[in-house]
């Protein structure tokens, strides 16, 4: 499989493919990531976290507070059902409404205020899986994307990326990791870990 390095630079990265501009690096924007983190770090494909999170958006539940006011009920049924849900919809629903809860109870709703209170990486991260349910798949899929736009977010590379950029012959040290270029390419590597066999 022949792919460039230009082409991984160029590579779209999982929030601009949803419409989440992390540049802004606002609530609005950081909560619609980590929701969509939440997902994407779920038991499911990668195509219905995609529809669940465009499900959610449709109904206009980008919110902490509108997703705990709509209740169990209505994320199950038609949320969770038109994102393509046969299993875990009901545990997926009771997770968005316990995180909504604990970061309007610890943080006000604002993951910017999550992130000026940690005192670094590696306590940002912890306190990221203070969330219910949130393991360390999700904590590195939030993160990963928001290295550039926050000074605390640098998690590790995941050692698929770092195997499959050893395949392609890609040097990941000679790049600084907050830099969108490097972002960019590790969205890239990541989207290739079926294509290519490691």
């Amino acid at each position: 499989m022949k792919i460039s390095l230009k082409e991984l630079e160029k590579s779209k990265l999982y929030s601009e493919e949803l419409g989440i501009d992390l540049r802004k690096n606002n609530d609005k924007e950081l909560f619609k990531w980590f929701i969509a983190s939440i997902l994407f770090g779920a038991r499911i494909t990668e195509t219905i976290a995609k529809n669940t999170y465009k499900t959610l958006e449709k109904h206009k539940l980008l919110d902490p507070k509108k997703i705990i006011n709509v209740g169990w009920d209505f994320l199950v049924d038609p949320i969770m059902r038109e994102g393509g849900y046969a299993r875990y919809d009901g545990k997926t629903s009771a997770q968005l409404i316990k995180v909504c809860e604990f970061l309007l109870e610890k943080y006000g709703g604002s993951l910017k205020k999550l992130h000026s209170k940690s005192k670094n990486p590696k306590d940002l991260e912890r306190r990221l899986l203070e969330f219910y349910g949130v393991g360390p798949v999700t904590v590195n899929i939030f993160l990963r994307e928001l290295r550039p736009f926050w000074k605390k977010s640098d998690p590790e590379i995941l050692p698929i990326v770092k195997k499959i950029a050893k395949k392609l012959k890609i040097n990941l040290n000679k790049y600084n990791r907050k830099t969108i270029k490097f972002v960019r390419i590790e969205a890239g590597l990541i989207r290739l870990r079926r294509k290519i066999k490691v």
